[in-house]
């Protein structure tokens, strides 16, 4: 299986050589067809610059019945063409029989007397020009572009066609400035390619090795490394935002790693006092350690003890029912200030134990809010029964209800030791005590704030905490129905 490196390198390796062979086919086809005809016109063009000039320095000489040159311009100009172009011009009869040749002096020997292939005079004559790639007729040993026109002269009065010239180049001249430029295409070519090439695996390698990074990372965790980090610095891409988007994942699963060991811990605890309690008192009672006139008493303890481990029990079994993904949350109209009150009236015992006064504020009118009444009954439970166990004796205890802007407020206060700054944020965390000798409150379990906080997420409601001069206050919110 290719990697994603591979496979990005490929294709892109792929996109430019397919897109460099169709524009090198497109250019070196349009160039060589721009160049031969440049050529050829070129070629074409000084044939019949070679013919004015016979036209004008050719004369008749009527005792002889023939003509003449007059080399003052005729021979300058068939140098200028052979030096310059390097092709090879001939001068022939009207009939095709050569009569001058300049060009290459080895080839210029064989000439003397050649006789021109008849199609060829004949396309001169009745067309005004030739224009073929030909030996014409084995006057050059290798095929040659060659073009020929006519030249005529004044002869009484009448233009008459006095003989022929011809221009012919080796097909090699013809093509020598396409294949520098094809050459130096293909050059800068392979030099672009090796660039692109270059830079796309250094890209792809750039791109692929966070990638890399991030799966390492996730091998790690699986071993259960939560401290690894992917590093993203210097990355603003789509690639950097996964990064970081790992990075906050991983520092989110160490964070909840670190609860799980804590929660683990706090719970194994908790577990562990009781029943030590529970088997020390057992076993001094069964060994007789304990006399028979206190054993009454220590079975009172041990009583105590398996109630406080019953309701840890079932706090905990509370607590994995509302976390259950498969809880749905009942919505359902009740009166809150009722709630309150209900709840109010079952822990009357405890109100008067520690002698409280109760200020109720609450709207003369139903409060009538969404939720589930037996969820949010029991969250008023636990906030009063805190309340009341951490109020000082002879103190009030305050509950209010007010409606305001579609939410209705529920809080409840109690004066008390005040509960410090740093410790606020920590109140609804599971088994968190403000006495860290768990020693002080015998009957809790460090899961009632915690119940409350998960209740009232799964309704999307807020709860706030103030703790300051004495008077801690919670309030929570349930929508108005």
């Amino acid at each position: 299986m290719k990697s994603l490196y591979q496979r990005q390198f490929l294709i892109m390796a792929g996109v430019i050589l397919v897109s460099f062979a169709m524009l090198g086919s497109a250019f070196i086809t349009l160039s060589y067809r721009y160049t031969v005809s440049e050529r050829q016109k070129s070629i074409s063009n000084n044939a019949r610059y070679i013919a004015g000039i016979l036209s004008e320095e050719v004369s008749v000489n009527d005792e002889l019945g023939g003509f003449y040159l007059l080399p003052d311009r005729f021979q300058p100009a068939v140098d200028a063409v052979v030096s310059v172009t390097g092709a090879t011009v001939l001068l022939s009869s009207q009939n095709g029989q050569i009569l001058y040749a300049a060009g290459n002096a080895g080839e210029l020997t064989d000439l003397s007397h050649v006789q021109l292939p008849a199609n060829v005079v004949q396309s001169v004559q009745a067309t005004g020009s030739f224009e073929a790639m030909t030996t014409l007729g084995g006057t050059f040993s290798e095929p040659r572009y060659v073009s020929g026109v006519p030249f005529r002269l004044d002869y009484m009065g009448q233009e008459v066609m006095a003989g022929m010239v011809f221009v012919a180049a080796e097909a090699g001249s013809i093509t020598e400035i396409w294949r520098a430029f094809a050459s130096i295409f293909l050059f800068t070519s392979v030099v672009v390619m090796l660039i692109a090439f270059i830079t796309t695996s250094v890209t792809s390698l750039r791109m692929t090795r966070p990638l890399k990074d991030m799966a390492e990372a996730v091998r790690k965790f699986g071993h259960g490394e939560y401290d690894t980090r992917v590093d993203c610095t210097g990355r603003c891409d789509e690639v950097g935002e996964l990064a970081e988007a790992f990075n906050a994942m991983a520092d989110s699963i160490a964070q909840s790693e670190a609860k799980r060991s804590e929660f683990v811990a706090n719970i194994s605890h908790e577990l562990k006092t009781p029943m030590t309690t529970i088997a020390g008192f057992a076993d001094g009672i069964l060994d007789g350690t304990i006399p028979p006139e206190r054993e009454k008493e220590y079975l009172k303890v041990i009583s105590s003890e398996t109630r406080r481990l019953s309701r840890l029990v079932r706090k905990m079994l509370d607590l994995s029912r509302l976390q259950s993904s498969e809880r749905v949350t009942a919505q359902e109209q009740f009166d809150v200030s009722e709630v309150m009150l209900r709840v109010l009236v079952s822990l009357e015992t405890k109100i008067n134990d520690r002698h409280l006064d109760v200020d109720t504020q609450l709207p003369d009118d139903p409060v009538q809010v969404w939720g589930d009444p037996d969820a949010i009954t029991q969250v008023c439970y636990n906030l009063l029964d805190n309340a009341i166990k951490f109020s000082y004796p002879e103190t009030t205890l305050g509950i209010s209800v007010v409606p305001r802007t579609g939410k209705a407020y529920v809080s409840v206060r109690n004066h008390g030791d005040t509960i410090p700054p740093e410790e606020i944020p920590l109140v609804f965390d599971r088994f968190h005590k403000t006495d860290r000798s768990r020693s002080e409150d015998r009957d809790g379990v460090g899961l009632g704030l915690y119940i409350v906080k998960t209740i009232l997420n799964s309704h999307k409601e807020n709860i706030t905490v103030t703790s300051q001069d004495g008077l801690t206050e919670f309030t929570f919110t349930l929508t108005l129905a």
